[in-house]
This record gives C-alpha cells, structure tokens and sequence, in this order.
C-alpha cells in the first residue's frame, strides 16, 4: 500500500514501524538533503551506540531536540511534537491550520510530509513517548530534587514533564532560574527618605504644565525599583530612554552609597559596537546631568571610574578554545553595579556564566528591548524574564514602595499578585525618538496589524517610511548607493568622502578624515531577512561591489580594497576587535603603508592591519541579527522573494527600529511582509516553568 503526499506529490509508502538502524539510515538522509544539520544526525547515532537497545522515538526526538538547539530552542516538547494541529497564530483570520510538529520546526512540505510518514510509523501518544524516554538509560528524571540538578555526568539526556532536554541546556536554565531568584529574594536596604530626595532632584517636575494629567515617570520608577534589587531589568523600545535611566541610577547608587569611592562599576554589551554606544551614551547623560546637581554629587569622578564598557566575552575573560571563562563562581568578578545592555541579544549560555560569575552582593541591571530578535544561539532570555511587563503585575508593597521612594502612582490594573520577577522590572512606555510614522509602523508590527502597517507604509511616498514592491533584486544596488527621495544618500556619502581624502595630512589630519568617513558609513545601512539567494547579504554585497566598482566610486582589487566596510565576526582579543565591530578599510597615511581597517572607538579612531583581521565579511548588507545594537539614519529592510521561517514580526520589528530618520521597506514578494507580520518567533524552553512555577506570568 503507498501513500501520495498531496503536498508534494511525493510518493512516502505506507507507514511502517522503523527499527534504529533503519532510521539512522533515514536521518543521514535527511542530512544529505539539507533538512538535518550533519551533527543533528550524528547525535543520534552516538546515542545507539552508547545504547544498542535505544528505541526510536527516543533517538529521533534527540535528533530533532539536536537540531532544534541549533534553531535556538533549549528543549524539546512532545506535546507539540506530537500534538493535533492547531493554528500558529489565532490572532491572523485565515491562517490555516498546522500540526505542532510544523509549527514548531518550520520545514518545507518534503521534509514535514517524511517526519509525518515517521511519526505515524511508531505511536502519536506522548504519555507512550515519555514512558520510552522515562525506561532508557540515556535520560534522566528531573524531578525538582538537589541531587538531580547537581548531577554532572551521563547521562546525555534531561526529561523534565513533558520536555526533553541536552543535559548542558538544562543546566544552564536551572542556574538562572536559580540566580535569578535568589537574587529576588535578597533586595538590598534602602533609605527611602533619602532616595526620595535624590530622585527629586534627578526627575524634577516639568517647567510647563502638561496639557493633561502627568501619568507614571516609568524612568523614575526604574530607577526606584533597580536601587533596591540585586536584579532588575529595564525594557523598552528605541527612544525610551534606558540608557537615559541607568545613567541616573547610576548617579543614584553614587549619592546613596556608603562608601561611593569604593563603589565598582562596569558596563558591557553583547557586541563592541554596542558596548561602544552604551559607554558613550552614559558618559554624555552623566556629564549633562551634572550642572543640575551643581557641587553636591561629582560625576565626572563617577565617569572616569567606570572605565570603558566591554564586550560579555571581554569582561568575563573568555578562553580560546573553550566555552569556560575565566570569571566564575570560584573566581567571581570584582564589582558592585554591572550594566548590561542590549540584552535581548543574550543566550541562555552566556546569561549563566554572567550570573554564576556574578559576586551574591552585586547588582545586575539588564537594559534592552523585549520584542526585538531573540540571540542567535539557544535561549530567549529577556523574553521569558520581561514575560508580561506591559501589564505590571506589581505587588500591594510595590506600590506602596513606589509611592514612598518615587512618588508614583501606579495605575490599579496594575496591581495584583504578580510573580517576583515582575517586582524586579519595568517597562518605558514613552518613546522620545519615535513619535512619528517610524514609531507608529514599529507600534503596528510589533502588534501584528497588518492593515496598520500597510497602510503607513504606502500612505506618502517619499516619506519618513516607504514600500517598494519589486520583482527582482536588481533596483535594491541603485537604492543602496544613491538612497530614494525623501532619504536620499545612501553609501554615497561615504564614498564621496573617500575622493576628498587629504594630500599629504599629518596624523592628526588623517584621523580626522576617517573619523568623517566612518561616521558617514554609519548613516545608512541595508539589512536583509538572509544570507542565501538574490534577496540576500551575499549576493546584495557581491551586486554592490561590482556597482560601485564600475561606476569608478571603489577599485576592487581582490578581497582588500580601499572604501571596502568589514564586518568582524569573531572575537579577537589579541587583535582588540570583537564580534559585531564595523571598521572601513582605507590606504594608510604614507604611501609606503599597507592597508588598515579602521573603527570608531568612541570619540576616536583606532585601526588594524587587514593582514591580521582573519574573521570577517563585507558590510554593505547585514543581515538583522547583525544589525542589533545599532541605529542608522536611513535603514533599508529587503525581505525575500522565497518563502522563509525566518520572517517573522520580530525580524521586521527590529529592522524598523534601526532607523532614525527614514524606513525603507523593499519585498521581493507582496505576500512576504504578511507572512512575517502573521508569524511570531516562538522558542521552546522551560525557563519560564522554573522562574515562575505558579504560573502567574502567563
């Protein structure tokens, strides 16, 4: 008996049970193919060899649970797994219905229809999956005991209910969870009179009076919540002011210390160029805050203390080689206040290492924005922890606490019996930046309204934000290099200073003009949904060049050219650049010298050999991911003309909120900005169970 897939029109053969070998067999495959990653396959057949008797639910659920970690998932749920089709999206009238199993990987109809021919080879029941995994060897029971969570050999495999696990994903979610709350539930004394004096004197009242009734000061509130936590996390889209707040905080923790010369303090980021702006960006809120306080606090003191903000890599000391840091429980860093920002970008690895490393007596301030892209690797942390921050949740003693120490009035719907890390986080509401139609399309995509967002995007063209609709990727290379009306440039800008480099310039001279050239590159950027095919970074990049190089504005020359902007993708602490760090390569200042890639640092240039940049690619066109922790003047958004799993409104949403000024939003295809608006990044994980086991967050 066959079966004719009516999706594909593949033949797929009645289902039949499978035996290991059989299925091994299939997995490598399905490897070949594309559809597994070689080591997701692998992982499976490491597991029959450590267990002859092995049975195949248990080794195809790791080969999936594998291959969904290199997705960014921590865990594989069987429930959806194996779940009855559901709609991925209830909110999008239309959307037809999907079974967990597609939901959850996201294949194309070949893959999906072969995994359903499997599926429908052994038992559709997880309670009979779960018995499987319960009887084998290879998983362990975790059970909620000390003994379970502090056991660090084999075997391979975690099940906790109903969710399977890589043993090192489940101990990292454990460590935070347990981090996390432990620092919850340990906040740090308060003078509230005190506190309420300074943070009078930080937010004073308004000179005018508003046209209607003040609401909450979210940024004074903040600032009350973080003094007296171990950990807080501030949230909020661009223009809120974060970095704003934790500059007075800062000033705060400075004022209200007992011994404010020992105080330690640190910033950091994911990215260098974001621990670049986040340095800066509090350096220049400390120094304007300083006349208000006139002689009664001394910030530059505080300022100069800080030191430079580093990347999490940096400052926990990584060891090539390894996944182990220098700085851990044993060896924990020394320091009081630790702010990180663009959290967002932070997987669940990294967020345990920065906790265990952590002194129990610092406190942990995490700034970003929880409806941008999740991090690449596994792990949606801000996203679990900010988990319902838009309706409060506080506590009665909250409120009371943010009445004394702030003179807020919270709102009642506000106000209830939230979980603890609701008590620890507060969400900016109010976006300075972003009044306009880029705030409004941000506001409309991260909503899922479609119509909204359409309709902004094709109300005036030439505006703050505009559509263009192609049929191919070839008009995105003039866009790139000349920009559109309304956001006219471009890279032109850039390259036009290239002509205008100085005759003969002192080293003074020089450094000024690539300072000029650097941060007219920064102006503009183009960001794409993928790498692969016309619509992404490589082909956009390679187009770019050659349009450029034949209209006279770059000589490319091979890899290294003059005018060419490097991206740098790994870390590279001999060298001193860092993954994410943006640098243009330019001729050096005597005619004897060897090319130089050269990078904003901070209020100055720094630059590197391009002989020792080993890591890096072309940055014409970054892709989204890579664009976090950056704003430009005019962003262009290219999505697909394919369909693609990882369009989705976070990708979107986090394209828009690059731009300052103007929005640029170019589809290969009419239906692709729907299909992203309509899909939502969904991540399995069990971080949210362990740091909320009441389930109040929900």
């Amino acid at each position: 008996m066959t079966g004719l897939d009516m999706e594909t029109g593949i033949d797929m053969g009645a289902p039949a049970p499978l035996d290991a070998t059989a299925l091994l067999r299939e997995l490598k495959s399905w490897s070949e193919q594309g559809w597994l990653r070689h080591l997701d396959q692998s992982f499976a057949a490491f597991l029959h060899e450590l267990d002859a008797d092995a049975p195949v639910p248990l080794l195809l659920a790791a080969a999936l649970l594998a291959h969904l970690e290199g997705r960014g998932h921590s865990c594989l749920a069987l429930d959806e797994l194996l779940g009855p089709p559901r709609r991925a999206d209830d909110a999008v009238v239309g959307l037809q219905a999907i079974s967990g199993a597609d939901a959850l990987l996201g294949w194309a109809p070949a893959p999906m229809a072969r995994l359903r021919t499997l599926l429908d080879g052994q038992s559709r029941q997880p309670l009979a999956w779960l018995a499987l995994l319960r009887a084998s060897p290879l998983v362990a029971l975790d059970d909620g005991s000390e003994e379970v969570a502090s056991a660090d050999g084999p075997p391979p495999l975690v099940l906790r209910g109903g969710k399977l696990f890589l043993r090192r994903y489940w101990r990292h979610e454990r460590q935070v969870a347990a981090q996390v709350l432990q620092r919850c539930a340990n906040p740090a004394p308060v003078d509230e009179a005190g506190a309420r004096l300074w943070l009078d004197r930080l937010f004073p009242p308004a000179t005018e009076p508003a046209a209607e009734p003040a609401g909450v000061d979210w940024q004074k509130l903040a600032c009350a919540v973080a003094l007296r936590a171990r950990y807080a996390v501030i949230t909020g889209g661009p223009g809120t002011g974060k970095t704003y707040t934790a500059a007075r905080l800062l000033a705060l923790l400075f004022a209200t210390d007992a011994a404010p010369q020992r105080l330690r303090v640190a910033l950091a980021a994911p990215t260098g160029k974001a621990a670049a702006r986040l340095k800066q960006s509090i350096s220049d809120a400390l120094q304007e805050l300083q006349p208000r306080l006139a002689d009664s606090l001394e910030l530059g003191e505080l300022v100069t203390r800080i030191g430079p903000a580093r990347t999490l890599h940096s400052l926990l000391g990584a060891r090539p080689g390894t996944r182990k840091f220098q700085a851990d429980a044993a060896h924990p860093l020394e320091l009081d206040v630790l702010i990180v920002d663009e959290a967002s970008m932070i997987h669940l690895e990294m967020m345990s290492a920065l906790l265990n490393a952590l002194p129990a007596q610092a406190r942990l301030i995490l700034l970003g924005d929880k409806d941008q892209l999740a991090s690449v690797e596994a792990g949606a942390v801000l996203g679990e922890l900010c988990r319902g921050a838009e309706f409060g949740r506080y506590r009665p003693d909250t409120a009371a606490y943010a009445l004394a120490v702030a003179g807020q009035v919270l709102p009642p719907e506000m106000v209830s019996g939230g979980p603890a890390l609701a008590q620890q986080t507060v969400m900016l509401r109010t976006s300075r930046r972003f009044g306009g139609p880029i705030g409004q399309l941000a506001l409309a995509v991260n909503a899922g309204d479609l119509s909204a967002a359409s309709a902004l995007l094709k109300a005036a063209p030439g505006g703050a934000v505009e559509w263009i609709e192609l049929s191919n990727a070839g008009p995105v290379v003039p866009l790139a290099v000349l920009g559109r009306h309304g956001a006219e440039g471009g890279y032109g800008a850039y390259l036009a200073l290239l002509q205008q480099r100085p005759m003969a310039p002192d080293v003074e001279e020089f450094e000024a003009w690539v300072m000029t050239v650097l941060t007219a590159f920064e102006r503009f950027r183009l960001l794409c949904a993928v790498h692969e095919g016309p619509w992404g970074t490589v082909a956009l990049n390679a187009a770019i060049e050659r349009a450029l190089d034949a209209r006279g504005l770059l000589k490319k020359r091979g890899e290294w050219y003059a005018g060419r902007p490097v991206m740098v993708t790994r870390n590279d602490h001999g060298v001193g650049v860092f993954n994410g760090d943006i640098g243009i390569v330019l001729a050096p200042v005597s005619a004897s010298g060897a090319l130089r890639a050269w990078f904003l640092d901070g209020k100055n240039v720094r630059s590197v050999g391009v002989s020792r940049l080993a890591h890096v690619e072309t940055a014409f066109a970054l892709t989204v991911h890579k664009s976090q922790g950056s704003e430009f003047e005019h962003t262009v958004l290219v999505l697909p003309q394919e369909p693609s799993r990882v369009l989705a409104r976070e990708l979107v949403y986090t394209g828009i909120t690059r731009a300052r000024s103007a929005f640029t939003l170019v589809s290969g295809r009419r239906a692709a900005f729907a299909d992203a608006l309509a899909r939502r990044t969904r991540r399995s994980s069990g971080l949210l169970e362990l740091l909320d086991p009441e389930g109040e967050s929900t």
